[in-house]
């Protein structure tokens, strides 16, 4: 359903129901996702799965212009494998926010240099002000229950002239009446999404928190192989692995692969999106 213009799933999402699901399904995940839990770029069409996610990332980079030993933060970032390969690549210090415990424990188990993971929401993340020089979401903003606080949480903790990119899974613009309710509404429900937004809603958004839009680039065609090699995966997960099979039965969160041919289609029917903003803080003179 619409909520002052954004879509809201008909039952209410939270950051603790966003924790249980990738908790519970953190076997399913690591299996279907791998490490970098969000899509894959396919620039030339000829990467492999594993060199897509890792394009995405170096996408990101590319666009923050990352100076090594520069701080940064990374918003919902999973099992930190982005964090791990910007600090490695790039040379610059880590701090990642992820809600989900599973998550937080296997990047323990990952240890790299200059890359911290807390266990927390970033919406209270406790970070001091204008502390860091850069920042980026990739695939998180959409758990977030209060995106507004999203955007202003960046600008807070960036300093002046600081970097925030963010790649988003976004609602067509006008979505008709039967992409909402088949489409876009479930893959919210499904995907433990407390709403989905349109680019317009995201730049309304970061500009009321004080951000500068510098570019924005829709994506969704070179990432949305991404669905049905995750769909070819989590068929020979069922078919292989007794655990995926005991959640996709009998978990709590088991509805979830059930939105897996929903996103394949609303890729293919252009209801949804994949985003990526350029945003910046100015600095102290106004530049």
């Amino acid at each position: 359903m619409y909520c002052d213009g954004v879509i809201v799933p008909n039952i209410a999402q939270s950051a603790v129901a966003v924790a249980d699901h990738y908790d519970e399904l953190d076997p399913i995940y690591r299996r279907v996702w791998g490490e970098h839990v969000h899509h894959g770029l396919w620039v030339t069409g000829r990467e492999t799965p594993s060199e897509a996610v890792e394009a995405l990332s170096s996408s990101v980079a590319d666009r923050l212009h990352l100076v090594p030993g520069e701080a940064c933060v990374d918003i919902g970032c999973g099992y930190g494998s982005t964090a791990r390969q910007l600090a490695r690549t790039h040379g610059v210090r880590v701090i990642g926010f992820t809600l989900s415990a599973e998550q937080a424990h296997y990047a323990a188990r990952q240890p790299a240099a200059d890359v911290e993971i807390h266990l927390r929401d970033w919406l209270v993340n406790g970070m001091s002000d204008a502390s860091v020089s850069a920042a980026w979401a990739i695939e998180s903003s959409e758990h977030m229950v209060d995106k507004p606080a999203f955007f202003a949480e960046a600008y807070r903790v960036l300093s002046p002239g600081g970097r925030f990119v963010v790649c988003a899974w976004l609602a067509e613009s006008d979505s008709s009446k039967w992409k909402v309710r088949h489409l876009l509404e479930p893959i919210c429900r499904e995907g433990r999404l407390p709403s989905m937004g349109t680019r317009e809603e995201y730049e309304a958004m970061a500009i009321a928190a004080g951000f500068e839009i510098v570019g924005y680039e829709d994506v969704s065609r070179q990432v949305a192989r991404t669905w049905t090699i995750c769909a070819r995966r989590a068929v020979r997960a069922l078919l292989l692995d007794r655990e995926a099979r005991r959640l996709a039965i009998g978990g709590r969160n088991r509805v979830f692969l059930l939105t897996l041919p929903r996103l394949i289609l609303a890729y293919r029917t252009g209801a949804m999106r994949y985003g990526i903003f350029t945003l910046s803080k100015k600095r102290e003179n106004g530049t």
